[in-house]
């Protein structure tokens, strides 16, 4: 393996955007975060959109800065985005509209005007993909029904992480991870379903190609090289979609690889949103993952992630947000030091509630709701803190419980990884939950196996495996015991019933 090569990793959140340089040898992986910005989503006309010129620019701004800051000659630069949302170019592969925000309105209700040109279990056998109100399915079925301008002069759709790549290197694709949240996949073959665009009414000639992670798609623009003084640097479609690259990521050594005697774990990748699931080697479209409605995404190295999306940090960051607009400001820290002091088990919710989706007054929403539910509202930030972390626990133990039954066998360790594992007490919640070891970490999951695949298309990495192995030996992991699972099992038989009513 060659020493010390770099990488430029983009990595675009829902939150921020932040741009990585990743230095990798034979043994070591080390990151520096060098630049990051703020990407949240911007109100035009009643609609939530991103502003991609702002996105583009600040990209841009960091990528310069990667390369004058970097000790090595730049191998290639990977970006990577959250799922579903897109941009529209049209024949003359200009931006035709700002993209929208996946938690706009303009898809309420859409899922049921998809049902009525394709039954569900329909959609799930060929996709294989759970449903989501924002999945780019009912976004674009949005577009056709709304008789939408930038629909009718499309070209190609271009999803976020690879809108960003085409304008750096000029290259339309679609890379296949990103893709595969689209539920539009027919996820056994990883090709488009012309099935789903045919009995929708959605025009089949907007899809691009679909390339594989790890696929190098260009290099950097000559103009753009000019503008940032540097030479042509190669793009990678390393794994666009944030998720793949986290799982990527996860630093399960050789004693835990999938297989008959050995241990089989789980992952979580913890953030705004939580991702629980396994690799696969193929999907899995059965009875059982329609009826818990389990998701079937692209990975990288020819896996599956089965998973679940669970709401994640979003309503403890809508909490802190409303409190900050109310004169309160408080931190992460303050709050699950808050949490940590608060009483056990004053309240549950689901987290997945519909309710709890969109942007607002999420105190207030989580008081309606538990008024609705029988309970006692909450007035203590602590506490709804406290609540909202045991709630995403116990969701967990559901899922997991969940993922067992589908595929028959035991989990013995859950994997997290991403910025929620800094969320000590939340981890520690998640292994008394489940009853599972818990190991966490890294930090940087995303950023990490977007360099990760980038140095296995450049040669650098022999494999997967391997690259996985780096990862163990670069970063500091810490491992959550289960304890007072009896309590915890008490407190789950109370809510899971309610949970399974909401999953019917």
């Amino acid at each position: 393996m060659a020493e010390n090569r770099s990488y430029i990793a983009v990595d675009l959140g829902a939150e921020s955007g932040r741009i990585m340089l990743g230095t990798v040898s034979s043994k070591k992986l080390e990151l520096q975060e060098i630049y990051r910005f703020p990407n949240g989503p911007v109100e035009e006309d009643g609609s939530l959109r991103w502003d991609f010129d702002n996105l583009l620019s600040e990209v841009k701004l960091g990528i310069g800065k990667a390369i004058r800051e970097g000790d090595h000659e730049i191998s290639g630069i990977g970006i990577d985005s959250w799922g579903v949302d897109f941009g529209v170019l049209d024949e003359s592969g200009l931006l035709v509209e700002d993209p929208y925000h996946y938690r706009d309105h303009r898809t309420d209700r859409m899922m049921d005007k998809a049902f009525e040109l394709i039954s569900k279990r329909e959609i799930y056998e060929e996709t294989g993909l759970q449903f989501m109100q924002f999945n780019t399915i009912y976004q674009l079925l949005a577009m056709r029904l709304g008789n939408s301008k930038a629909l009718a002069h499309a070209g190609k759709l271009l999803f976020m992480a690879d809108l960003v790549a085409y304008h750096l290197c000029g290259r339309v694709f679609a890379e296949y991870t990103l893709a595969s949240t689209s539920q539009l996949m027919d996820m056994r073959t990883g090709r488009w379903s012309a099935e789903i665009f045919e009995r929708l009414g959605l025009p089949f000639n907007i899809m691009p190609e679909v390339v594989r992670p790890g696929t190098i798609v260009g290099e950097l623009k000559e103009r753009i090289c000019d503008e940032l003084g540097c030479s042509r640097v190669k793009i990678i479609a390393a794994a666009s979609h944030d998720t793949a690259c986290a799982v990527a990521a996860v630093p399960a050594g050789k004693h835990e690889a999938q297989g008959a005697g050995r241990k089989r774990w789980a992952y979580l990748s913890s953030g705004t949103w939580s991702l629980m699931g396994l690799e696969a080697n193929r999907a899995i479209i059965n009875d059982k993952s329609f009826a818990h409605g389990f998701t079937n995404e692209g990975g990288v190295d020819n896996a599956i992630r089965f998973l679940k999306n669970i709401a994640g940090l979003w309503l403890l960051q809508e909490c802190r947000r409303q409190w900050q607009q109310e004169g309160h400001t408080l931190d992460y820290e303050q709050l699950e030091a808050m949490a940590g002091k608060a009483r056990s088990f004053a309240a549950h919710v689901d987290p997945d509630r519909g309710e709890f989706l969109s942007p607002g007054d999420m105190p207030q929403k989580i008081n309606r709701y538990l008024e609705q539910t029988g309970q006692e509202p909450l007035h203590d930030k602590g506490l709804i803190a406290r609540v909202i972390l045991e709630s995403l626990a116990l969701k967990y133990r559901y899922v997991m419980e969940a993922i067992e039954d589908i595929t028959n066998e035991s989990i013995d360790a859950l994997h997290i990884v991403g910025g929620g594992i800094r969320n000590e007490l939340l981890c520690r919640f998640a292994a008394n939950a489940t009853g599972k070891t818990v190991v966490a970490g890294p930090v940087e999951a995303t950023a990490t196996g977007n360099i990760l695949v980038q140095a296995i298309a450049c040669g650098q990495i022999g494999s997967l495996a391997q690259g996985r192995e780096i990862v163990g030996n670069s970063f500091a992991m810490k491992v959550y015991q289960p304890c007072e699972t009896h309590v915890w099992s008490k407190q789950y038989d109370k809510v899971k019933k309610h949970l399974e009513a909401e999953t019917k």
